[in-house]
């Protein structure tokens, strides 16, 4: 039986939520809130980035409000970065419940309107949205944190894989000889000073 749209889109959507808190597994405190980046990315902060975000555009979007405002951080915090990282007061374990039941929040959302559902997002300067365009911007948003997030987590102890269940990763390879083959073809044109033709515009 072929899926129903909404149930499609709402399968890619918890996918991309369930990597970025699997990506956390394992791992301690520190690990979880480390930055590593140039910028501070860190896992634990991919994750509460995707909770406030969530609860804004499944909630106010839609004329629905968090219960308890204060568990997230304001769009008009004074620190930008405020929601990319977790405070001295705030645990890892803390910010998946809160993420966990942001979904619940975004789910009841999702459940109760069509998919041409029109709401409004008040920081794009109350611009009309369909429940059908959030739902994509938002599989969009967290799929690419959670690519953020392969990288840092095989950073950390090199963990990789796209699913718990599937790594979509080749089984039995040398990655030492593999990452030191692709540094000698870089080599060999930084060598030869080769560089390519510019696009025409």
């Amino acid at each position: 039986m072929v899926a129903a749209p909404k149930d499609v889109l709402k399968n890619y959507l918890q996918g991309a939520r369930d990597v970025l808190i699997w990506k956390l597994e394992g791992l301690s405190e520190r690990d979880q809130r480390l930055p590593r980046t140039p910028t501070g990315t860190n896992l634990l902060g991919l994750v509460k980035h995707a909770l406030n975000t969530e609860a804004i555009y499944f909630g106010p979007t839609f004329g629905r409000e968090w219960p308890t405002p204060d568990e997230l951080v304001s769009l008009g915090d004074p620190d930008p970065m405020a929601g990319w990282y977790a405070t001295e007061t705030e645990t890892a374990a803390g910010i998946i419940d809160l993420y966990r039941r942001v979904q619940a929040f975004a789910d009841e959302t999702i459940d109760s309107l069509p998919l041409d559902a029109i709401g409004r997002v008040a920081h794009w300067g109350g611009a009309e949205v369909t429940l059908h365009e959030i739902m994509v911007h938002m599989t969009v948003d967290l799929q690419r944190h959670a690519g953020h997030a392969d990288i840092l987590r095989e950073q950390v102890d090199g963990s990789v894989g796209l699913l718990r269940r599937h790594s979509n990763v080749p089984d039995a390879i040398d990655w030492p000889t593999h990452t030191q083959r692709l540094t000698a073809i870089a080599d060999n044109f930084h060598e030869r000073g080769r560089t390519f033709p510019q696009a025409r515009v």
